[in-house]
């Protein structure tokens, strides 16, 4: 049963993703308004790729920020940090009065929904139940996509504006006070990660926050005894703290690598080249321009009902693993299909032709978003042990947003050039990973964030007899209890622990 203060809490945290979604949205109509390029004074295709480009390069900068403040900070800490910056950009985007200041505006914005859009699902992996984390965890990224979804529409409502600036800078402006709301949340009622807590050295707030979550998703008897496995296995983490990142891929290489690996395979899929330049496409095809607004309006609402739909009834129920091996093989094919709709109809005049070319893109988005996109930036957040999951979310984030860069910037020229055959750029690239996630990608839907060590031959902490627990249980008694309990020891790297139970190839952890 999912806990309705877990699925709120989760739906607030959530407004910083749909930052992410509605800036990274809004531009895709915002370059699409002949007042807006007029205002700018009509950029060059470099120049309008550039506005996308430098939004990427913030996120990635941010990505990086994260990897050096994050577990300094705490989750809470670090994205109250990033709601002020992000409500610096908007309101720079806003207010824009040349090209310059409007890509300034918009590197601001960037580097605060790239540290934020990464937190987002580390926080919501911590405080969700192993049995319904597909949910509460996929909210994040349903927060992207109604973000995107929002956008779109707001951009199409704005067509009908009067010809001038209000029709670009309404859109921008509405982006501003989700970030104040955000982070008064923040302030006041918002739970800390109990997990994050015990790595602080705060085991009583962290049973406190941890309780307070967990409160009708599970029995006192079973929120006590995941507690305790969870403060085991975190101090054990923690003994074996890593000091460098030679370490961090010594210690954890198959984790960190699988983590920054289901990043980068997002960003080659296309995702963003799809939705930013899907307006030039139209274009091309001879539509009028509130046509291609509509057309984009709903682009977004098949990314947002896909997003909900897949999080509410299979990331659970279907794992993560086969998600991401069905979405990678939907998109390989999908995109064949639209470069070769796109090749045949794109210039013709058959335009039941061009509607066939304009359905490949929105079976892209049904099968990007619907099971790829929280499944992967949950996947990359909950496989990592908790002394690194802030420092290699950070960088798969900083890899995922380098990509973009990259293949983003390059996005209108090369439809101008090579047109539909950059499709397969992505093509070869997701059948790459397809490989890969095939190979090295286990399962771990329905296990605690600690026991997902074991799917990757890690050693797990079992402890006998914690259901005799309680809340009040102080933290001598907890390891008195589980000293009088252990049923053998061993070393793991440098570090010794009690009852450790870890078996390679993806093997489910027990209790011991």
């Amino acid at each position: 049963m999912v806990s309705w203060y877990s699925l709120s809490i989760a739906c607030f945290a959530a407004i910083g993703t749909f930052l992410f979604g509605f800036d990274t949205g809004i531009i895709t109509t915002t370059i699409a308004h002949e007042s807006w390029v007029d205002y700018m004074n009509h950029p060059s295709k470099g120049l309008t790729g550039a506005v996308v480009a430098v939004y990427i390069a913030g996120e990635a900068v941010g990505g990086v920020m994260q990897t050096l403040t994050g577990d300094r900070l705490g989750r809470l800490r670090f994205m109250e940090m990033m709601c002020v910056v992000v409500t610096i950009g908007t309101v720079i985007q806003t207010a824009s009065v040349n090209f310059g200041m409007f890509l300034a505006g918009r590197i601001i914005a960037g580097f605060a929904v790239g540290g934020m859009v990464a937190t987002v699902p580390i926080y919501l992996s911590e405080i969700s139940p192993p049995e319904s984390r597909g949910l509460i965890g996929g909210i994040s990224g349903c927060g992207i996509s109604f973000g995107t979804m929002s956008s779109n529409f707001v951009g199409f409502a704005s067509g009908y504006a009067p010809y001038g600036q209000i029709q670009w800078r309404l859109p921008l402006a509405l982006q501003i006070p989700w970030g104040i709301i955000l982070f008064c949340g923040l302030i006041t009622f918002m739970p800390n990660s109990p997990r994050q807590l015990i790595r602080r050295g705060k085991p009583e707030e962290a049973r406190a926050e941890f309780v307070k979550i967990r409160r009708t998703s599970a029995s006192a008897a079973d929120v006590q005894q995941e507690f305790a496995l969870m403060q085991r296995q975190i101090e054990f983490e923690m003994q074996r703290e890593v000091k460098s990142y030679k370490d961090i891929f010594r210690l954890y290489r198959h984790r960190a690598f699988a983590s920054i690996a289901v990043q980068t395979m997002t960003s080659l899929t296309g995702v963003n080249v799809i939705q930013y330049y899907q307006t030039i496409l139209y274009r091309s095809m001879g539509l009028a321009p509130r046509t291609i607004l509509i057309l984009v309006a709903i682009y977004g609402t098949v990314c947002f009902s896909a997003n909900c739909a897949t999080s509410y009834f299979l990331t659970d129920q279907w794992g993560r693993r086969k998600m991401i091996l069905a979405g990678l093989s939907s998109i390989i094919l999908i995109e064949i299909y639209a470069a070769v709709m796109q090749r045949f109809f794109q210039d013709s005049t058959n335009e039941i032709g061009k509607g066939f070319a304009i359905l490949g893109i929105y079976l892209f988005a049904l099968a990007y978003y619907g099971l790829l996109n929280s499944t992967t930036w949950l996947y990359g957040a909950e496989i990592l042990p908790m002394p690194l999951r802030s420092k290699i979310m950070g960088l798969a984030a900083t890899s995922h947003f380098v990509v973009n860069v990259a293949v983003t910037q390059a996005g209108p020229s090369a439809f101008a050039t090579i047109r539909e055959n950059y499709y397969y750029l992505f093509v070869a690239c997701s059948a790459f990973f397809l490989g890969v996630a095939y190979l090295y990608f286990p399962e771990s839907r329905r296990r605690t964030l600690e026991e997902i060590a074991a799917a990757f031959g890690d050693n797990v902490v079992g402890i006998v007899d914690v259901d005799v627990l309680h809340p009040s249980t102080t933290d001598d008694d907890l390891e008195t209890e589980g000293k009088s309990s252990d049923k053998h020891v061993e070393r793991a790297g440098d570090a010794e622990c009690t009852s450790y139970v870890g078996e390679p190839n993806g093997a489910t952890s027990r209790m011991v």
